[in-house]
């Protein structure tokens, strides 16, 4: 038996229950983790909300992101040893493995071996952000050197990756965020601008940093009616690479201004693209040897402890935070 979290229910953050479960044995292709921190994602906060399109059955455990310790392997599970120091990048449904907990199955596939002197906590803070963000600006958006990318939501973990590829690749990422009250933390993550969608207009103030062209590339995790601002901020022939839905009001996109100015709306999942091996392969080489020589770094808003699981949910529906909120075990 091994402690997990549950929920029996969908609502708030008070609906998370840690309890007493089975320990699972691992099935071909298949690794059971002694989780040691696990990162936070919107994602859980969907599910556990009821709000996400696939809703899993009840009670459900919870978990999309963790790193730790391998404590058994599957068959046919080749490449890695008991005790080896592993993270994930998601090849998995949001809802598949329930990784909120002591100890977690996994598939072997998504494992990537945390490299010497990374701390869990920061393994655990990596690849959903930095793949996500990889996904969105390189393998999707085709960001090139020179670009001008918008990214909104910017003080989250997948913001703030975003800000460090598009610098690692010379491309110019300005930052959207409701309030100014962010602005010089975004600045000293990387952002060359900074807008305060709440309080500039977004198509103006792009327009002017942009010398009147607009934004290549549009990275939005938000969508709701500020979207149509996005679209009229982006130049002639340009995408708009939609991941999420922060807003729960209904996305509105403009037809006129996307065929008349040849615009192209595109959306994407991880899990999807990760489970191509060569999207696998591409993304984690990116990423393994951007922490290596230090343009991305992982950043790390809060660490709570695997009990304090409810106020984390809590802290992270806030929006107060500037990058990732951990849990350590």
């Amino acid at each position: 038996m091994n402690r997990a979290v549950v929920f029996n229910e969908f609502g708030g953050p008070e609906v998370l229950r840690i309890e007493e479960v089975e320990t699972e044995q691992p099935g071909p292709g298949e690794t059971r983790l002694r989780i040691r921190a696990i990162g936070l994602n919107r994602t859980e906060l969907t599910l556990r909300s009821g709000r996400s399109a696939v809703k899993p059955q009840l009670p459900s455990r919870i978990g999309f992101e963790a790193a730790g310790e391998i404590e058994a392997l599957g068959p046919g599970v080749n490449g890695y040893s008991l005790g080896e120091r592993v993270a994930l990048v998601p090849t998995y449904g949001a809802a598949q493995y329930g990784l909120y907990g002591e100890t977690s199955l996994a598939p072997a596939r998504s494992l990537v071996k945390i490299p010497e002197g990374t701390s869990f906590a920061d393994a655990a803070a990596t690849w959903v952000a930095f793949g996500t963000a990889w996904s969105g600006l390189i393998s999707v958006g085709r960001l090139a050197a020179g670009q001008t990318v918008l990214i909104s939501a910017a003080s989250s973990s997948v913001g703030l990756a975003a800000i460090q590829i598009a610098k690692r690749v010379g491309a110019r990422p300005i930052a959207l965020t409701r309030y100014g009250g962010k602005a010089s933390s975004l600045r000293e993550q990387g952002a060359v601008e900074v807008i305060a969608t709440a309080e500039q207009n977004v198509e103006g103030e792009v327009k002017r940093l942009t010398e009147g062209a607009g934004a290549d590339l549009v990275f939005d995790a938000v969508g709701g009616s500020g979207f149509c601002s996005l679209a009229k901020a982006t130049k002639t022939g340009g995408l708009l690479v939609l991941y999420g839905s922060l807003d729960t009001q209904q996305t509105v996109v403009p037809p006129f201004g996307i065929f008349a100015r040849d615009l192209t709306i595109r959306g994407f999942a991880l899990p999807v693209l990760a489970k191509d091996a060569a999207n696998l392969t591409d993304l984690t080489k990116f990423i393994g040897s951007g922490l290596k020589d230090g343009a991305l770094k992982p950043a790390i808003a809060r660490i709570f402890p695997f009990e304090a699981v409810a106020e984390a949910h809590r802290f992270m529906e806030s929006g107060e935070q500037i990058g990732k909120v951990v849990i350590t075990l």
